[in-house]
């Protein structure tokens, strides 16, 4: 069992393969963190279970270490709960009231408080193999008169003891998403959050925290994940005392929502977990777990076509289907028409709500292109984008009612599009009803599901409504309860999340697409940042990467073709270019690396990974992926520029089999064999000249 309760001494333990998590119950009531790291005997913690005082303007230093408590009293950090009663009380005083066990890995803590019956249920859930622990409230009013919830957070985690924090995450923009940053936590509070209605391109819900000395295979590195879509916030505070609180949930800007009696509150999830074994284990760990607790399916993702950067709007028949035939030749298996097939949509200006098929597009029916499709040996997909709407569309002129405004304000129009507002009962049932209608009518076996603005106006029309505020869980509710009800009618049909790129990519979302756009930038050089910043939080196996046009259009940057697949080989591999445009020679080069890519697929999906060199260090990124079961092992590497002549540099790999004997295969050069000790230590020299220059290691386990 992962959950060990030590009776006498008030005291618990949640032990994973490689770490432990204690806490106990103190005198005074409170549930107090004790220690979360490399194995201890929680018995031996006993010591540090008591409440603490240092001056009557710090009064309880203990609370600075509760595993969930809320505010009220002397507890003056970022409060896990905050309510309001209705008498007009707003503060909050939790008392310990005892514990459940559910199976072997799961305990569920209850606290009420110490007047009113307000239950808050505070669940443990060990991943023991990949030294994790979900966590999650629930909060239920068990009053007879509704209570106002102000903020209400899935989990506490505290790092205390380090002589130095260091804080890493990832921020960005359109285009520009998860870049890594790294911040030193000195004294007060260091916010990443999003107020745009979704996970957003600017920050995203992960986190890790070290001392300052962690690198990619060595240290003691402590991180989280919240599984929240919309309005989030993570708050890392560090006190005068030297403690380190993280709090995690959704965010309480704009989003205090009333409590019914009888109603239960259930939050996200919040997984965190520790590893000694630097950024890389914590990412490994990480993307195991998306695979085997997360993600709907473990399918491997499909070599994709998508028309948008060939035809934009400009969408015929007879057009998708020549690009379909030449994406057959290439082996593409999975032919998507994006933007532009639907209503009256030959612009971003109209059209967007009218999820009918263009007569005048598609004479014949949608159906012409499908089976056109399918004759070529393809899946058929489509891109939609349900949650917004255009001004000029018949959606529009029937329900004006159902966008997001107020009533005295003009609505935002961003991309040219307003936003339905999805928490209405009645919108949610026009998604899932044209959703249905499409999946049934034709064969249809992938959505790229897009979302192209932020939320703006976030009100109602009808005016005296007490439902603003809760209008942004709402839509996230309702969103997570469209995809649910549209995977369970169709299991055949796999998804992609996109919202403008990356900016709708969490834990929450993940549990229902099977793979995720993470960038409108296809600009090889440029993905290589992404989507490295990417895989610190998330799994490659759910990472879309395309091959574009060369010279690109977001940077005018010229890239060799083999560089833009080998960028683009390291997820999900999709094209994306005009390539009907593209040279013989291009297209044999294409179909070449499209059948690489399917060789490989099973150990660069489901494999893990290890980061040998980045460029934000050095002219060289070298990406490494070693199957589940140690056999073979790919290697990408690229260099940036070449400086002062030529260079052979050796990439030491790593989680080799030291005394296994391996073939290399660098290229196309002649294959040699070197033991795992070897190639790990002593590396593989590989020689790179010129700017923007790419190779792929293929290394396969002889014994």
């Amino acid at each position: 069992m992962s959950v060990t309760v030590l009776e006498q001494a008030n005291i618990f333990e949640i032990r994973t393969d490689k770490s432990s998590y204690v806490f106990g119950i103190n005198e005074k009531g409170i549930i107090q963190h004790l220690y979360w790291g490399a194995h201890v005997e929680a018995a031996d913690c006993g010591y540090l279970l008591k409440s603490r005082l240092h001056s009557s303007f710090d009064a309880e230093i203990d609370r600075e270490t509760e595993e969930y408590g809320g505010w009220g009293g002397c507890n003056y950090a970022e409060p896990a709960l905050k309510v309001s009663f209705a008498d007009g009380v707003r503060d909050l005083k939790l008392r310990y009231e005892g514990y459940r066990v559910v199976g072997e890995n799961e305990i569920v803590l209850r606290m009420v408080d110490r007047y009113y019956p307000l239950d808050i249920e505070v669940h443990y859930k060990a991943i023991p193999e990949y030294d994790l622990i979900e966590r999650f409230v629930h909060v239920r009013n068990s009053q007879t008169e509704s209570v106002r919830i102000e903020q209400v957070m899935a989990a506490v985690w505290t790092v205390q003891a380090l002589p130095d924090y260091r804080m890493t995450h990832v921020t960005g923009r359109w285009a520009g998403e998860y870049q890594l940053r790294s911040t030193v936590l000195s004294e007060g509070k260091k916010v990443l959050e999003s107020r745009r209605g979704f996970t957003g391109p600017h920050a995203n819900p992960w986190f890790a925290i070290d001392n300052g000395k962690a690198d990619e295979t060595s240290g003691s590195v402590w991180f989280g994940a919240l599984g929240w879509s919309g309005n989030w916030k993570i708050v890392a505070e560090k006190s005068t005392f030297g403690h380190v609180r993280i709090v995690g949930g959704v965010n309480d800007f704009d989003s205090a929502f009333v409590l019914a009696p009888g109603e239960v509150y259930a939050s996200p999830v919040f997984v965190g977990g520790f590893t000694s074994g630097g950024f890389g284990q914590m990412s490994r760990n990480l993307h195991k777990y998306q695979r085997d607790y997360v993600l709907p399916t473990n399918e491997l993702r499909k070599v994709l076509y998508n028309s948008w950067e060939a035809t934009e709007f400009a969408v015929t028949v007879e057009g998708q289907k020549e690009l379909a035939q030449q994406a057959a030749r290439l082996g593409v298996e999975r032919f998507v028409v994006d933007d532009g097939w639907f209503g009256e949509r030959h612009s971003d200006r109209a059209g967007l709500g009218d999820w009918y098929v263009n007569a005048e597009k598609f004479p014949n029916g949608l159906e012409e292109l499908i089976d056109h499709v399918k004759g070529l040996g393809m899946e058929f997909g489509l891109w939609v984008e349900p949650e917004s709407v255009n001004p000029d569309s018949d959606l529009y002129r029937a329900h004006p009612e159902w966008v997001y405004q107020f009533p005295t304000r003009e609505g935002t129009q961003l991309r040219n599009q307003l936003l339905l507002n999805v928490g209405l009962p009645e919108v949610k049932q026009f998604i899932l009803g044209f959703m249905t209608t499409l999946l049934t009518k034709y064969d249809i076996r992938f959505i790229k599901w897009d979302m192209n603005r932020t939320v703006t106006e976030p009100g109602t029309v009808a005016s005296g409504q007490d439902v603003g505020a809760s209008m942004w869980i709402k839509h996230v509710d309702h969103l997570y309860a469209i995809w649910a009800e549209l995977r369970e009618r169709f299991p055949h049909v796999e998804f992609e999340t996109c919202a403008g790129g990356g900016a709708r990519i969490d834990l929450g979302i993940l549990r229902y697409a099977d793979q995720a756009w993470i960038s409108d930038n296809t600009d090889a050089r440029d993905r290589l940042a992404i989507q490295e910043g990417f895989s610190y939080a998330y799994s490659p196996s759910v990472m879309m990467c395309w091959v574009t046009e060369s010279p690109h259009g977001f940077n005018g940057r010229s890239l060799p073709l083999s560089y833009r697949f080998h960028s683009a080989m390291m997820g999900g591999l999709g094209i994306g270019a005009n390539i009907s445009k593209w040279s013989t020679e291009e297209l044999e080069k294409a179909k070449s690396y499209v059948e690489l890519y399917k060789e490989i697929r099973p150990v660069i999906l489901n494999g893990d990974m290890y980061r040998l060199s980045s460029l934000r260090d050095s002219n060289v990124a070298a990406y490494q992926y070693n199957s589940k079961d140690r056999s073979e092992n790919v290697v990408f590497t690229f260099l940036q520029s070449q400086h002062f002549g030529s260079e052979v540099r050796h990439l030491l790999l790593q989680g080799l089999v030291s005394h296994a004997s391996y073939e290399v295969n660098i290229d196309e050069g002649e294959p040699f064999v070197r033991q795992g000790s070897t190639l790990m230590n002593l590396g593989v020299a590989v020689s790179l000249r010129g700017d923007y220059k790419s190779i792929m290691i293929r290394i396969i386990r002889l014994d």
